[in-house]
């Protein structure tokens, strides 16, 4: 007989981003018990990670999770190496081709992580906050990834191979950056508690100039809400 799952238990990928963060409110309010998953991978963003932690306190995660894995050994991408951020990009510029942050397999990598827990929990169901619209161009946020995704979910996993294959579940995938924050703060989710910036000064203030801080300064904006984040500087139009 193959090991019951637990409809209400999910694994929920965290980075204390606006997208995670909004993520992780829309499992808890779908009735899941919710474990939260961060990495601290050696990026330079690392104040996310605190921001995750507050974020996963304030939404009542059965327990969180900060596992250490080291990509700056392998370097590729702004974000583990010592590489330029790109900065001031007109928003016509941000999503055509893939930018120097990307991080080589970083979802793939997550997810895997992701996968592994929730077998172990009993979990049936993965959440991660992927987004195809207001992206920077990530070829692993696409809805065609998180389907071959849940495709080999099915394949790699005893839970698939005894016919109960995980769920890979994408709230956000089509879903603009404004809708993305209405649909938070209809949840109650404190953004105050987020950090986005790709580039964050020692004391965790938001570059304002990034990618990651022009996306989500756009969408506040739109949204006709002002962004509760930390500057380090009055932040350029986005």
């Amino acid at each position: 007989m193959p090991a019951s799952l637990s409809p209400q238990r999910a694994v929920v990928l965290l980075s204390g981003g606006v997208d995670s963060s909004t993520t992780l409110a829309v499992a808890r309010a779908a009735g899941y018990e919710c474990y939260a998953l961060t990495f601290r991978y050696g990026q330079r963003h690392a104040a996310e990670v605190e921001a995750a932690r507050a974020v996963a306190r304030r939404l009542d995660a059965a327990r969180h999770v900060i596992l250490d894995i080291d990509l700056r050994q392998f370097g590729g991408s702004a974000l583990t190496d010592d590489l330029a951020v790109p900065k001031d990009r007109p928003p016509a510029a941000i999503g055509q081709g893939i930018p120097v942050t990307y991080v080589p397999a970083r979802n793939t990598i997550f997810l895997a992580f992701a996968l592994a827990w929730a077998e172990v929990l009993s979990a049936g169901d993965v959440f991660i906050g992927v987004n195809a619209l207001d992206y920077s161009g990530y070829p692993d946020c696409r809805p065609e990834y998180i389907a071959a995704f849940q495709h080999l979910a099915g394949l790699a996993t005893r839970a698939g191979v005894e016919g109960q294959p995980l769920r890979i579940h994408t709230p956000l995938i089509k879903l603009t950056k404004r809708e993305i924050i209405e649909k938070g703060l209809a949840l109650g989710l404190d953004y105050a508690l987020t950090v986005s910036c790709y580039d964050p000064a020692p004391g965790g203030e938001a570059c304002g100039r990034c990618d990651a801080c022009r996306l989500r300064l756009r969408g506040f904006a739109e949204a006709g809400v002002a962004d509760p984040g930390r500057y380090l500087a009055h932040p350029v139009d986005a």
